[in-house]
């Protein structure tokens, strides 16, 4: 098998964002795009940051938007002079486009190309990063939101998406080391300037009085957001993609909504009446209320209220059968060994600090690296996940979508998710049918301990 043997050929058509905002106004409908990745410089802090990556040399990764049952092609071409592949997380596809080197796909050499192509069957927020390189290519700003359109509109007058995600800069504004081996070994490196689509508290201008759609997609290496908003009246609509099916609480700064890395969220918004009125999305850091973008009121009240929307139509994705679920049980947390995984082009982080069922990931080129359960497609299945460390762990399963059933911790919402927030010393039970064939990658999205050790496979056969 070569390289080349990878390259998918088609002409399908989608639709995408190249504008350099973030806000849905700007979308272009090409029938293909042509993602080049390259090193960028921008304006994170004070002066001009060099040596991002990017997919244009002077901002951040744009907004791009494909349409649930139509087909979309990526075309990646890697204008970096390491490798890279890319990985659209939380679309349902199929295995060969997921984007995971050496499991799906050999890794994309500089001036190489490889197109994806694949045909979203679920609505919802998204998102898009490497995952050959992945510390360092992610941490230097290579990560964007993928947005696939419903096919029937929800009524929503304006559209926002927010990237969520922070750098490590030095006083000069340029690129410290992404990351530490001894906080690898326990929460993680957090950077030092939060952004939001890569700007410190950007102002977004949406109807007054209008019904807008705040997509909020935790994009980060390492960093959970406590995140509430202040002022307009609001109601989460989708989680993770899905709409939701049980009702969450309205977040507040007392009780702020926990957004790991790799999650997403979805918040109807009724916007001020007036104009300049604001809507502030806030995280609590340190304590403290931080304002991280704030929404601007414009025009003529619309008068719109929560009650105009119709409720968001429901994915196509097989439920579960308890009763005949076989259960397999997954314990993260510390390896029992110290040993350098074999990553192949794609990075090391030079040891192994974490581990599932107490086996550290031997690396994304390791060929002695086994599945850590095979599934019979088409079954259902309980998988019970352990934390036990008193890290919180973000596992993200490729390829499948799962349901939380419960917890030893707290009550669980019952929403349609590809990653769950582990808390310490949680035990939780997801469920899932195995409907999606492949090798699907399996592991923490703090990227420090995908990277040394909590990382695995599952298999569907």
């Amino acid at each position: 098998m070569n390289r080349r043997q990878f390259i998918a050929l088609s002409g399908a058509a989608f639709g995408c964002s190249l504008a350099g905002g973030l806000g849905m106004a700007a979308v272009q409908r090409p029938k293909r795009a042509h993602l080049r990745l390259q090193i960028a410089g921008y304006r994170l802090r004070n002066g001009i940051t060099p040596n991002l990556v990017s997919l244009s040399p002077d901002g951040p990764p744009p907004v791009l938007v494909a349409e649930q049952g139509k087909s979309a092609v990526f075309t990646v071409e890697n204008g970096l002079d390491e490798y890279t592949s890319m990985h659209w997380h939380g679309i349902r596809l199929p295995n060969a486009m997921d984007g995971v080197p050496y499991l799906t796909q050999l890794p994309i050499a500089g001036g190489e190309v490889f197109e994806y192509q694949f045909t979203p069957p679920d609505a919802g927020t998204y998102w898009y990063h490497p995952h050959c390189m992945t510390m360092t290519q992610m941490a230097r700003g290579l990560t964007g939101v993928l947005i696939v359109k419903e096919t029937t509109d929800p009524g929503f007058d304006a559209d926002q998406a927010i990237n969520l995600r922070d750098f490590r800069l030095d006083k000069n504004d340029r690129l410290r080391t992404s990351f530490s081996p001894r906080k690898a070994a326990r929460s993680g490196t957090l950077g030092n300037v939060i952004t939001a689509n890569w700007a410190t508290n950007p102002v977004y201008d949406h109807p007054a009085g209008g019904l807008t759609r705040l997509r909020l997609v935790n994009t980060d290496t390492t960093r959970i957001y406590r995140l509430y908003l202040a002022g307009g009246a609001s109601e989460i609509v989708a989680w993770d993609g899905h709409p939701v099916e049980t009702g969450l609480p309205v977040p507040s700064q007392d009780t702020p909504l926990l957004l790991g890395p790799g999650q997403r969220v979805d918040i109807a918004l009724v916007m001020p009446s007036a104009e300049g009125q604001v809507v502030t999305l806030n995280a609590m850091l340190a304590g403290q209320p931080r304002p991280m973008a704030t929404l601007r009121a414009v025009g003529s009240n619309l008068a719109r209220s929560l009650a105009d929307l119709q409720p968001l139509a429901p994915n196509p994705v097989k439920r579960p059968v308890l009763s005949e679920a076989q259960t397999h049980e997954f314990v993260f947390g510390w390896s029992p060994d110290g040993t350098a995984p074999n990553n192949g082009f794609c990075g090391s982080l030079g040891s192994n600090f974490w581990s599932i069922n107490r086996v550290a990931w031997s690396g994304d080129a390791a060929s002695s690296t086994g599945p850590l359960a095979t599934l019979d497609l088409g079954k259902s299945y309980i998988f019970r996940f352990r934390n036990e460390s008193p890290n919180l762990h973000p596992i993200h399963l490729h390829g499948l979508t799962f349901i939380p059933l419960r917890s030893n911790k707290r009550k669980l919402a019952r929403n349609w998710t590809d990653t769950a927030l582990l808390l310490k010393d949680e035990v939780m039970d997801v469920a899932l049918v195995a409907d999606n064939p492949g090798d699907w990658a399996f592991h923490c999205h703090v990227i420090e301990h995908q990277k040394t050790g909590l990382a695995g496979v599952i298999r569907v056969t």
